[in-house]
């Protein structure tokens, strides 16, 4: 990787990165090396709409012009070109970069001026440094399929497009024979994790959920099951009359499923943590407390879990701030036992992971084989994709913004191990950007299939291969390896594999 022009803010860019940013900047078709089906940021067919959502220069996210100053992104790309190598152009940033260097928590007010600063090569080289503390050169996929069983959903959520009801138009529901066939092909084609969400089926029983997982186990035995968000967790605990037990029905119900085969969760359904946005987007859905005591419990009995954030609809960028807070917080208190076995400082509770080297006599991250709970693996910021639902109103966050939200959470989520960019909803081209220069260290998987949310333009049938996935990491000069869900090295051989 060319690192001789490397800015004195400690971003260094490949000549292919710095050309590829351009031309997203510019708002031109982009297409890595040969990727799949020459992937494009922008085709015809999709120009207007795309290019104002990704990268126009006023959109709105939420209640705050993105843009607060008026500047356009060529205005504000051309600040950033032309500032002095040297120093970082903000002389605000002062502090929160020093915090970041001696691994020191940042506040919410921190976070704020990572977001309201027009410098954001600082903001991405300060992420990108963490990203390498974590996880040096390496970048992980896995190759996993995705099974949506039922878009038929008792909640009306303002920003889906993927609910209906039954008897509705593109209504479905998979009957367990044709979870039976999906689980044919997850092992047939050496996937290591099936991930299995679907909407508040009104009528399923509890049993077929617990069904559903024993064929899949049946047909797939080495197969890592990663399945239902904490709100379907919620959603069968009622089914089942438990919901009114409180953290033992949900325990209870977490019980049952893992002996029927559940692996872990997924991070799905958090949305953001904030009573006014759950309100005004999603009034029936569980509210965040809900959400985090799911995800506790299932800690609490060893399984790993996912953490999300749909961000870019009606909250605001301190809302923001105030989940992660609220994740991190809480991944404190799951980490605080295995930082002392591992000798890690703590100073009021916190464990911090993201400190220069000589902080870590033993382990940085916590492992599955380490560390006696489950604990948030990954988290993944996810952009609102306004596209059919009731708030199509809405533009949706600018490309810039998604990078900006992304190197902010690995800033702010030190305890976090991984952060993921997911290529369904940020695009493939966003997310090699973010892979080598904007803190993630994950770029989800080979998927299949997808149904929940769709780039104008794409269809549920949405897969890259392998290969795809290679050519992209080593494209930012990354070292591609296969992970499985719980983060081991996986060993391939086509359709055999084993884990290190």
């Amino acid at each position: 990787m060319d690192r001789a022009n490397s800015t004195g803010n400690g971003i260094g860019l490949s000549a292919s990165s710095r050309g590829l940013w351009g031309m997203l900047i510019m708002g031109l078709r982009v297409k890595i090396g040969r990727v799949g089906r020459s992937i494009q940021c922008f085709t015809e067919n999709r120009t207007d709409r795309l290019f104002r959502r990704i990268w126009g220069g006023m959109t709105r996210t939420g209640q705050r012009l993105i843009n607060a100053s008026g500047d356009t992104m060529g205005g504000l790309m051309t600040k950033f070109a032309a500032r002095d190598n040297n120093k970082h152009s903000d002389l605000a940033l002062d502090a929160v970069l020093a915090k970041v260097r001696e691994g020191l928590r940042l506040s919410c007010e921190d976070g704020l001026v990572l977001y309201e600063t027009p410098d954001i090569w600082s903001v991405l080289g300060a992420a990108n440094s963490v990203r390498r503390r974590l996880h040096g050169n390496v970048a992980w996929y896995n190759v996993n399929r995705h099974l949506n069983y039922t878009n038929v959903c008792a909640l009306s959520c303002h920003f889906c497009a993927f609910h209906r009801k039954r008897g509705d138009d593109g209504a479905y529901e998979y009957t367990i024979d044709e979870v039976r066939e999906e689980a044919k092909k997850a092992a047939a084609a050496g996937a290591t994790e099936m991930h299995v969400v679907g909407g508040l089926h009104p009528w399923h029983p509890f049993e077929f959920y617990t069904d559903m997982l024993r064929v899949i186990r049946e047909e797939a035995p080495r197969v890592h099951i990663k399945a239902f968000t904490a709100v379907e967790i919620v959603h069968l605990a009622k089914i089942s009359k438990r919901g009114r037990d409180g953290a033992d029905g949900i325990r209870s119900v977490l019980e049952e499923l893992r002996a029927a085969g559940l692996g872990s969760l997924p991070g799905g359904g958090a949305e953001v943590f904030d009573d006014r946005i759950h309100d005004e987007v999603f009034k029936g859905k569980i509210r965040g407390d809900a959400w985090m005591d799911v995800h506790r419990i299932a800690h609490e009995l060893g399984i790993h879990t996912n953490a999300t954030m749909l961000y870019g609809h009606v909250e605001g960028r301190m809302e923001r701030l105030r989940h992660m807070e609220l994740l991190r917080s809480q991944q404190d208190a799951t980490l605080l036992a295995w930082a002392g076995q591992q000798g890690i400082a703590t100073e009021n509770s916190q464990v911090v992971l993201s400190g220069p080297d000589e902080r870590y006599p033993n382990l940085r991250l916590p492992t599955v084989d380490t560390c006696d709970t489950g604990y948030y693996q990954t988290c993944i910021p996810l952009p609102f994709i306004p596209d059919d639902s009731k708030l199509e109103r809405l533009y949706g966050p600018t490309g810039l913004e998604n990078m900006r939200t992304l190197a902010i959470a690995r800033l702010m989520l030190d305890n976090i191990p991984h952060m993921k960019t997911f290529w369904i909803m940020q695009t493939l081209p966003a997310s090699q950007l973010m892979l080598e220069m904007g803190g993630a260290d994950d770029i989800d998987g080979t998927v299949v299939w997808y149904d929940i949310t769709k780039v104008e333009g794409e269809g549920t049938h949405q897969e890259v291969t392998v290969q795809d996935l290679h050519r992209v990491m080593r494209e930012s000069g990354l070292e591609p390896a296969e992970r499985d869900t719980l983060y081991r090295r996986v060993t391939r051989n086509d359709a055999e594999w084993s884990t290190c």
